[in-house]
């Protein structure tokens, strides 16, 4: 039996795999908040409780750097070790890796049900593949072409500096400057980014700021969903929550083509994180894809790309017990 895991600062997706299914069909399978729990330990024991499973190995995708069998969440205080959570969950194996290396494992494998396309592009054969996951946090990674299969490649670009491409948005760069000891993507360009958009939008008086939605958005732990609600809703619309959406589909848009540059991506660039799939809408839009061409003398280049959203929810879950059938099948 295979424990595999999507770790997020929000929510955490355990399920098992038994060998004879196949890493696609999980046996089991439940979400936590990961905020409740003290410890991933304690999270997977409570899980393990509750089933009668004997797991001989665990594969988990982590939001968040993973050096020499270590992890840390980066918008969750715990700290995870494979030595430790192998001894303390008394499981033959442990393997942490970051969860964009999870979905980069299941990537290859997706269905066409499983995305959405936003440019069909003209993919080249064994072509670099670039990931962009904007949820909680801003994840990115890729995909080379070696030895006749894909290999996944970890990456914490999210972090990279926050470059801005047209005034408003440079107004918000220093607007966030006052506020924060670095202003990275992830900053503007994830779940926790949307509100920064959103109070700078409101503080330079862009548009007002509705009494009904100022009430709930005080009362919201996480305004995101709000924010996101607003902008899509057809009674309540708020024009400042569509302008937020807007400014964060330009700036998902850039720093996609950002990643695509970087890695040369001529295989796709796919889009993941749990905000894709719910603003298909304003994706389907010109501004995405305007933003993600405007490169100079590139953007003819960045035309052939081919760019899709990741509809599968499960896909990071997916790709984790994938890369744990692999390391059983070396081992």
């Amino acid at each position: 039996m295979l424990l595999a895991g999507d770790i997020g600062g929000t929510k955490t997706n355990l399920a098992v795999f038994s060998y004879e299914t196949g890493w696609r069909l999980p046996i089991a399978e439940a979400t936590f908040p990961s905020a409740s729990y003290p410890s991933l330990e304690a999270l997977v024991r409570e899980f393990l409780s509750q089933h009668d499973f004997s797991v001989d190995h665990a594969s988990f995708g982590v939001a968040g750097p993973v050096v020499a069998g270590r992890a840390t969440i980066t918008n969750l205080p715990w700290m995870m070790d494979e030595v430790q959570l192998q001894r303390e969950l008394h499981i033959q194996s442990v393997h942490l890796l970051n969860d964009l290396d999870a979905i980069a494992h299941a990537v290859p494998y997706l269905e066409p049900e499983d995305l959405h396309t936003l440019n069909v592009g003209q993919p080249v054969s064994g072509g670099t593949i670039a990931i962009i996951a904007p949820g909680t946090g801003l994840g990115e990674g890729f995909l080379t072409w070696e030895n006749m299969h894909y290999q996944a490649q970890n990456s914490e670009g999210g972090h990279a500096d926050f470059a801005p491409t047209n005034q408003l948005e440079i107004e918000l760069l220093r607007y966030l400057m006052a506020r924060f000891p670095h202003v990275s993507f992830e900053r503007v360009c994830s779940g926790k980014g949307l509100p920064n958009i959103y109070a700078y939008l409101k503080d330079s008086g862009y548009a007002e700021e509705p009494s009904w939605l100022a009430a709930r958005l005080a009362a919201a732990q996480d305004r995101t969903p709000i924010i996101v609600e607003s902008a899509l809703s057809k009674e309540n619309v708020s024009e400042l929550c569509v302008a937020t959406l807007n400014t964060f589909v330009s700036i998902l848009g850039a720093e996609a083509g950002n990643l695509a540059l970087k890695v040369l991506a001529t295989g796709g660039v796919y889009l993941g994180g749990g905000i894709p799939p719910r603003i298909l809408s304003y994706l389907d839009g010109e501004r995405f894809i305007q933003a993600f061409t405007h490169k100079g003398r590139l953007t003819q280049m960045l035309t052939q790309m081919p760019v899709h959203v990741i509809l599968n929810p499960n896909i990071a879950l997916l790709g984790a017990a994938r890369h744990g059938f692999e390391g059983m099948q070396n081992a």
